[in-house]
């Protein structure tokens, strides 16, 4: 008889535990779970407070009183938000109608397409077996724009999500998308009897995140519209001249206090504006004497003729006295720099001491086409004078040009603040605005050339390199020659110059190869070494 049972008996391992162990080792890993959950769920909970107390009340209200209760009730918070938005549409915006957009948005926009576009942008990292996604913090609205706050993950840069923008952009349906990385903002100065709890504050709210990035999502394109001009203020503020507007449907503001401004544009594409727009957020200022605007145009004054009254000085037919300009403003700058000399460090306008803007229409008529070399030579050794040692002094150059591949870019870099308009070709756009400026958004040579696009441009300051999309109010012919009457100039009193130092004779020595090669020096670098007097 055979035997059927199986050589190797596979049998459960069971070990009897008493109920008390059990309990003492499942309840603690359920509590740990539970734990990990509601951690979890709490930052959710907090970015969508709003919602949850919603919801929360009209449950509430449902099962206490019924569903004819809670139609009575939105009937009648529909009814006053409409009051609201009636009588007092700001307030309602910034606190209704934007909040709802944003957390409608963030949630069936971003929300819901989050982990698919940016691992599909390859902008989600896979570490230790796990997918890292850019984590999404906020969402807030404008009427034009989503701003898109998120952090990035251990070993990320800005750059890579600059790369990536274009495909952002399409991926959350929308043709345009700019980064900005999370810029340090200095805390507001505190004083009074709750200063040091307010500092605490700030230093936690101030603080600086590196890994924090903005993506701003264009909605629409609000500069497709003529800008009018604006008002002219009642007093200049030197720091924030109304210019332009932005994307964001905000007014961009120029600080044009110690700096000077360089605007570059192919033909017809709106350099005027620029122009017009400065000079009338200056004009209440050039009739009190506190700002003396001078005018160069040197082509023949087709531009800046229409408003001949709002400028002091003003050169447009001959060369020469176009020199003589620029060099007598080097003279007022010498002057004015002997007056500061041991006082203080930065010019602060004022009746006595106004603050002088030159604004040359052309400069590559200037510094490259001037067909008499001496002139060349002194226009471009003053015009360095004046960038380079104006600005703290009161003594501000705008410049215009259209052709930014000549001579004018060698002085490119003494301009802090630089407006590009539409340009050509790509490649002119890292020209005028900085390298990796087209990377970072600045698509000069992608502006439409037709008529109604005229006056949109990217501006670059200083303190940041992101540029930012504007578009310049255009100010019409009959606006130009109404605030030429009403603003014009007041009487320039006389310039008092330094005395030029007595200078002694040069002594002749010899150098090997220089009366066979001529001088070692360039025309131009010998003139700016001398002061900007002609040897």
């Amino acid at each position: 008889m055979k035997n059927n049972a199986p050589l190797v008996n596979f049998r459960r391992l069971s070990i009897p535990l008493p109920w008390w162990l059990v309990m003492w080792i499942v309840i603690p890993y359920l509590l740990w779970k539970t734990a990990r959950a509601l951690a979890r769920l709490v930052p959710v909970a907090g970015r969508n407070w709003r919602s949850l107390t919603l919801t929360a009340g009209g449950l509430w209200l449902w099962h206490q009183h019924g569903w004819l209760v809670l139609v009575l009730v939105l009937v009648a918070v529909a009814g006053l938000g409409g009051l609201w938005w009636w009588r007092w549409r700001g307030s309602c915006e910034r606190f209704v109608v934007l909040p709802l957009l944003a957390w409608w948005r963030r949630l069936f926009v971003y929300t819901w397409h989050w982990r698919e576009a940016l691992t599909v942008c390859r902008l989600a990292e896979r570490f230790d077996g796990r997918l890292t996604v850019p984590k999404l913090l906020g969402v807030r609205c404008t009427f034009a724009t989503d701003e898109v706050l998120l952090r990035m993950p251990r070993g990320q840069n800005p750059d890579l999500y600059h790369k990536a923008a274009a495909n952002l952009a399409y991926s959350f349906n929308s043709r345009t998308c700019r980064v900005y990385p999370g810029r340090r903002t200095h805390p507001p100065v505190r004083s009074g009897r709750w200063a040091p709890l307010l500092r605490a504050v700030d230093r936690v709210r101030y603080r600086d995140r590196p890994r924090l990035v903005w993506l701003v999502f264009i909605r629409r394109d609000p500069l497709q519209r003529t800008v009018p001009a604006f008002p002219v203020p009642e007093e200049p503020d030197f720091t924030a001249l109304p210019l332009a507007l932005r994307e964001d449907l905000e007014t961009f503001l120029l600080r044009l206090l110690a700096t000077h401004l360089l605007i570059v544009g192919a033909t017809r594409s709106g350099k005027g504006s620029v122009q017009w727009s400065l000079i009338r957020a200056l004009a209440s200022g050039i009739r009190s004497g506190l700002v003396r605007l001078w005018g160069i145009d040197p082509k023949g004054g087709v531009e800046l003729s229409i408003g001949r009254e709002l400028f002091s000085r003003y050169e447009y037919a001959d060369p020469a006295p176009m020199v003589d300009m620029l060099e007598e403003l080097v003279g007022i700058m010498r002057a004015r720099q002997a007056r500061m000399q041991g006082k203080v460090r930065v010019h602060a306008p004022t009746l006595d001491e106004p603050l002088y803007v030159l604004m040359v229409d052309e400069m590559l008529a200037l510094v490259a086409l001037l067909l008499d070399i001496e002139l060349r030579n002194r226009a471009r050794a003053a015009l360095a004078l004046l960038l380079t040692q104006g600005a703290g002094l009161g003594i501000l150059v705008v410049g215009s040009t259209q052709d930014p591949r000549k001579e004018v870019v060698e002085l490119r870099d003494f301009f802090p603040t630089r407006v590009a308009m539409r340009l050509n070709e790509p490649n002119q756009v890292d020209l005028v605005l900085g390298d990796g400026a087209r990377n970072r958004g600045a698509l000069c040579d992608q502006i439409p050339a037709h008529p109604s696009m005229r006056g949109v441009g990217y501006v670059v300051l200083d303190d940041r390199p992101e540029p930012a999309r504007v578009r310049f109010s255009y100010v019409t012919d009959d606006e130009i020659r109404a605030m030429a009457q009403t603003y014009a100039a007041s009487a320039t009193p006389a310039v008092e110059k330094v005395p030029e130092p007595r200078k002694e004779p040069r002594r002749h020595t010899y150098r090997p190869g220089r009366h066979a090669a001529g001088p070692l020096l360039p025309d131009s670098l010998a003139t700016l070494l001398d002061g900007g007097e002609s040897a």
